[in-house]
């Protein structure tokens, strides 16, 4: 008797498994690079089929001649390049993530084989997306051609509003442009998305995440932090300069934050525990594979028990060996606009049949609660000195009430920078309405006087300024 009931325990172990490895996680099978080669068979069967933003505007499409000869179309081209994708020597961006739904149908089995019968292919399914056509050009048309990215999200939802990377591409002529696209001699890298796959230093936006690991280690003193700053901060051997050789003078934590004092944060640094800094960061999704439903490259924090002053003094204000996504830092900045949750983010908004019939559709999920509602609040409040009283004022315009932090952030001994600014935005009669920004220009400068005025032009396209 035993044996009969290990056995069925057996049994239902294994009906549960292949219930699991069906309806819950298919998809990902599914729409796994391993898999590539099953969806490439799916394409002698299907049409692939639209891809479509928020509104309905198609993004790509596929155009199927009396001869049967098939093209992919993408109608704004270059606008929706890298996040749309393409599907020549490989799949990229949306044609890829969402293949399993572009590869299958949901319309009418009998007019399904009666096209099989004509040896016409079915035409997939419809997949609709969180983007937003308005906001996407204004990212676009605000990156104006220079090497960067530009991510903006919907804070309470996860929602991927848009998602730039400059050099670009068009996707129609992808065929013809290959071989210069793909040149070892070009640097530009067009076909990357910088946006996710990107790794950058980080520079002073990195700030957020040691101000609340200073917060959190010293709950009953770091609202007394004072720093006097004099241009330099000495620590040993070391010497860590404030940007332009700028002296800040007295300041406390907000004055500091809001004016990116390094000397200050450097200073920060020193105190933190490396153990639980590593831990934080590992939360906010440095290290690691996250969960996440858009695939980015792992950003990396590299702080462990065996580190140089300079190691750590670096860490602290962004630089270093520390390296991070645009995508995740406009995460951890929607985190703060969110009261401190981190939403998963995604793309796809619905899978519609081609009647119109929704079949699959995907909603809010969190990832991860960042940090408490009151440190959010605590940190938002730093954020909103940096654009009212700090090197962000460039972000704010009327008609919004905008959050910053910027970065400049050396890459090389001629103190090069790229350009940073993460934030957040809410609308001033209505401040639930929210989008989260992070932008990057590279080598473009101060995130202050560069980073900065990009994303108030979003801010302006989505508030209507």
């Amino acid at each position: 008797m035993a044996v009969s009931y290990v056995f069925l325990a057996l049994f239902l172990v294994i009906i549960g498994y292949l219930v699991r490895f069906v309806y819950v996680d298919g998809d990902t099978y599914r729409n796994n690079a391993y898999n590539n080669k099953r969806l490439a068979l799916l394409e002698d069967k299907y049409a692939r089929g639209d891809i479509v933003a928020a509104d309905g505007t198609v993004l790509a499409t596929t155009n199927v001649d009396e001869d049967g000869t098939e093209t992919r179309v993408y109608p704004l081209s270059e606008v929706f390049a890298h996040v749309v994708g393409y599907r020549y020597n490989g799949v990229t961006g949306l044609e890829s993530l969402a293949g399993s739904y572009l590869l299958d149908s949901h319309e009418n089995p009998a007019l399904r084989i009666i096209e099989s019968l004509r040896g016409i292919k079915t035409r997939g399914d419809t997949v609709q997306t969180t983007l937003d056509v308005g906001l996407q050009q204004a990212a676009y048309n605000a990156l104006d051609g220079r090497s960067g990215a530009i991510v903006v999200m919907e804070p309470a939802t996860g929602k991927v509003l848009a998602m730039v990377s400059e050099p670009d591409f068009d996707p129609n002529t992808l065929e013809d442009d290959w071989d210069w696209l793909v040149d070892e001699e070009s640097d530009n890298s067009n076909l990357v998305n910088r946006a996710t796959q990107g790794l950058y230093a980080p520079g002073s936006t990195f700030k957020v995440l040691t101000t609340l690991e200073f917060m959190r280690e010293y709950p009953g003193s770091w609202q007394k932090f004072s720093f006097d700053c004099d241009s330099a901060y000495e620590s040993g051997d070391e010497i860590i300069r404030c940007s332009h050789g700028i002296a800040h003078g007295e300041e406390n934590i907000t004055e500091a934050f809001a004016q990116s004092c390094n000397g200050a944060f450097a200073n920060i640094g020193e105190q933190l525990s490396f153990a639980k800094f590593h831990a934080l960061c590992q939360e906010a999704g440095f290290n690691r594979k996250t969960a996440s439903r858009v695939p980015m490259a792992v950003s990396q924090f590299v702080l462990d028990n065996n580190n140089s002053e300079w190691k750590v003094l670096q860490t602290a204000i962004g630089q270093g060996e520390t390296q991070m996504t645009p995508f995740l830092n406009c995460m951890i900045a929607a985190a703060v606009a969110n009261d401190g949750k981190m939403m998963n983010p995604y793309l796809i908004e619905s899978v519609l049949s081609r009647y119109g019939d929704k079949v699959a559709s995907f909603g809010p999920e969190t990832m991860t609660e960042l940090m408490s509602k009151e440190e959010a609040a605590q940190i938002g409040a730093m954020m909103r000195a940096v654009v009212t009283d700090g090197t962000g004022d460039d972000a704010a315009g009327d008609g919004y009430k905008a959050y910053g932090k910027t970065g400049s952030a050396e890459i090389n001994k001629d103190s090069d920078t790229h350009a940073w600014f993460i934030g957040y935005a809410e609308d001033d009669k209505d401040p639930s309405r929210k989008i989260a920004i992070s932008v990057i220009v590279e080598q473009g400068g101060s995130g202050g006087s560069v980073a900065a005025p990009l994303a108030k032009k979003v801010f302006r396209a989505y508030f209507g300024e």
